[in-house]
């Protein structure tokens, strides 16, 4: 009996730590006034969002891909891109990646630590979605392709202006 309830402590207090370590980071609450308490959500931007760079994407592959992108920062200085609310993808085939690219097409050297590429993230659904990023974007990443590694095809790409 006495191994049976330490089995159970011990139990409870395992998945209590995987719990609390597992908590979503990307979230701070801020407390307003007395009774109103704020969620702020760190992956989207801080006030408007100063574009930078943007263009339209250009389907490839027959996929129905398009809509505005755009590369800026917000308030807080910090860099995000921009899928607008008209964006648009096939979502039936797998993952999506997102890349910063040095062209239009997407150039893989895997040996070199493909330095013509940069994954940002990945197509989570159609509509405005943005990706926060770690710094602004390089100076020689002038595209951003949408790569479906399942079919090993492009979906679109925009150039960056």
């Amino acid at each position: 009996m006495k191994n049976r309830k330490f089995t159970l402590v011990l139990l409870a207090s395992v998945m209590t730590t995987f719990f609390v370590s597992c908590s979503d980071d990307d979230g701070e609450v801020v407390t307003v006034t007395e009774t109103e308490t704020v969620e702020v959500d760190s992956s989207l931007p801080v006030g408007d969002l100063m574009v930078n760079l943007s263009g339209n994407l250009v389907a490839e592959s027959g996929t129905p891909t398009q809509g505005l992108v755009e590369v800026g920062v917000d308030a807080d200085d910090t860099n995000f891109v921009r899928f607008a609310d008209d964006f648009t993808t096939e979502l039936g085939t797998g993952t999506v990646g997102i890349f910063l690219s040095t062209s239009e097409v997407f150039t893989a050297d895997p040996a070199n630590g493909n330095p013509d590429l940069m994954l940002i993230g990945n197509v989570a659904d159609n509509g405005e979605m943005f990706i926060k990023l770690d710094a602004a974007p390089d100076a020689k990443y002038t595209h951003i392709i949408l790569w479906c590694a399942t079919a090993n095809i492009p979906f679109g790409n925009v150039a960056l202006n």
